[in-house]
């Protein structure tokens, strides 16, 4: 049973999603939320294993929601996946910098956001990486860290073989692609990601090409 909070500043919208995962076999609704304070609360209260979270709401957003509930979160933190109308936004890369999971536009069908629930609860990669790759490249020259913001980790700490792995993660290849190309195996590949995220304490695969763009590992169109 994975266990979803959903947050929507519209109720439409949200009480539509909450159906949909009522009815659906082997989804449970933990909660619901207007907005990103009240989800922030309730992720904290209901543990949730999913997070479908609205990206523009007013008050407290999706990115700050995101950061803060994945700040907070004990033992394993929920997975978070961003609710967008469309997918070169801005404050989508923001969440997906903070560390949500994926993200999924909202007019994608009951099929596509059941599955999409399912891939992230799992820890796999929601989109093909190119999908992420475009929305990072999009962004990632114009973004500037806050003053307040933890300059990014050192890419010192990864092995020469993590290094690369990383880079070609972010230049959108897959792990069978990076598999091929490197004469390793795939589960030979996601070890060296899954370390390399470790290491950096990095949440997901999508914050791991972020950083991969912002420490200059890999540069847009390159």
């Amino acid at each position: 049973m994975i266990r979803v909070l959903v947050v929507d500043d519209q109720f439409l919208i949200r009480a539509g999603l909450v159906g949909l995962l009522d009815a659906a076999p082997g989804f449970e609704v933990a909660g619901e939320a207007a907005d990103g304070e009240e989800a922030v609360r309730l992720a904290a209260e209901t543990r949730p294993d999913v997070v479908l979270m609205d990206i523009r709401m007013p008050g407290v957003n999706g990115i700050e929601a995101t950061e803060r509930i994945l700040a907070r979160a004990t033992d394993r933190p929920p997975r978070i996946l961003v609710l967008t109308t469309f997918d070169l936004d801005e404050y989508v890369y923001g969440a997906l910098r903070a560390g949500a999971s994926g993200f999924l536009l909202k007019d994608s069908g009951p099929e596509r956001l059941l599955a999409a629930v399912t891939a992230v609860d799992g820890g796999d990669a929601l989109f093909a990486p190119s999908v992420t790759r475009r929305l990072v490249e999009a962004f990632a020259k114009q973004q500037a860290p806050a003053a307040d913001t933890a300059s990014p980790p050192d890419l010192g700490v990864l092995t020469s073989r993590e290094t690369e792995v990383l880079r070609l993660t972010a230049r959108g290849l897959s792990n069978l692609e990076i598999a091929d190309r490197l004469f390793i195996s795939e589960a030979t590949v996601k070890t060296h990601l899954n370390r390399t995220m470790t290491k950096l304490a990095l949440g997901s695969r999508a914050q791991a090409v972020v950083l991969a763009y912002e420490t200059g590992l890999v540069t847009p169109g390159g």
